[in-house]
Order: C-alpha cells, then structure tokens, then sequence
C-alpha cells in the first residue's frame, strides 16, 4: 500500500515537473466573484408550485401561513382588493406587463390575453415570490396572488408588491 502511494507521488511530481498535470494553484478571486459566489451560497429559491394557474375561474387558494395574498381570499389576513381596469382585457394584460417588466429582479413567466405569472426575487437573499394576474371577464378587474414559496412570513412584501402594481396601474389610466 506504502508503495503504491509513493509511486502516485512520484508520478504526479514527474508529470507536473515537464508540464504535463499543472500543479494546484489558488487564484485569488475578484470582488465581483465573491459576491456572484455568495449569492448562489445565499439563494433561497425554493421549486416552482404546481398549483398555479386558473381553474374554473379562480387562482390556487393562499396557505394557511400569512406569506400570501389574493383578491379571491376568503379570510382578512390574506384578502387584498382586485385590480381595476379600464379598456378592454387585452389592453389591461398589456399595461400590467409593461408595469411589472419595469419592476427589478422580475421575471415574467407565462402570459396569455387574460393570465400573466410573474416570479420576484429578493434583492438580498433571492427569496422568490410568485405573483399571478387573472382577468376578470364578469367585472373590470384583474384577480391576484401574491406567495412567497418559502418561510412563514413575508413582512408584508407581497401585500406591498401588489399595492404598488395597483398605484403604478392607477397612474396609467
């Protein structure tokens, strides 16, 4: 076994002495790096839900925890109030993408004339929100939800992102 180890040793230190294996060097790293580095360490993504999406009409129903919010909630702790538009469906679902691209560190997902899914990403641990819009064909209105995937409490972001669309929207119209 001794002998194995030391013929190992030997090698590597031949192969590296006429530049075949070049031996381990540590580079330092530049801040740039160290900061990509720590937030890939530091990201809090969770999976995508498999429950997005409208069906019959209604977005998922928000978890029992108080990190959610949706204007078809049954309950005052996640209840928020509806989008309203004016024009026809099309130009809302237009106006809304425009709106939500301009916002930092978002993605839009999906969208159709009456849907659009959007996820956000925190700016300091990448926790992800996943915030959808469904139009309302009965009434000028636009159905949210807004979910963190993960933790307990938001501190009241997703209630605050929407509220924010809704003042951004308002200032369209």
């Amino acid at each position: 076994m001794t002998s194995s180890i030391l013929f190992a040793s030997v090698l590597i230190f031949l192969l590296s002495w006429f530049g075949f294996v070049n031996p381990a060097v540590a580079y330092p790293a530049s801040h740039s790096e160290v900061i990509a580095m720590s937030g890939r360490l530091f990201s809090f993504s969770g999976s995508r839900p498999a429950n997005l999406g409208v069906v019959d009409g209604k977005l998922a129903a928000c978890p029992a925890s108080p990190n959610c919010v949706s204007s078809q909630g049954q309950d005052a702790e996640h209840q928020i109030e509806p989008l309203r538009y004016e024009g026809t469906p099309t130009e809302a679902i237009a106006q809304l993408k425009k709106t939500i691209e301009s916002l930092p560190r978002t993605q839009i997902i999906q969208t159709t004339d009456r849907y659009l899914y959007a996820e956000f990403t925190s700016a300091l641990m990448g926790f992800v929100d996943d915030v959808e819009f469904y139009v309302n064909l009965s009434q000028p209105t636009i159905e949210v939800r807004s979910a963190s995937r993960l933790g307990e409490s938001d501190l009241g972001v997703n209630r605050q992102r929407i509220e924010a669309i809704r003042s951004a929207l308002d200032g369209l119209a």
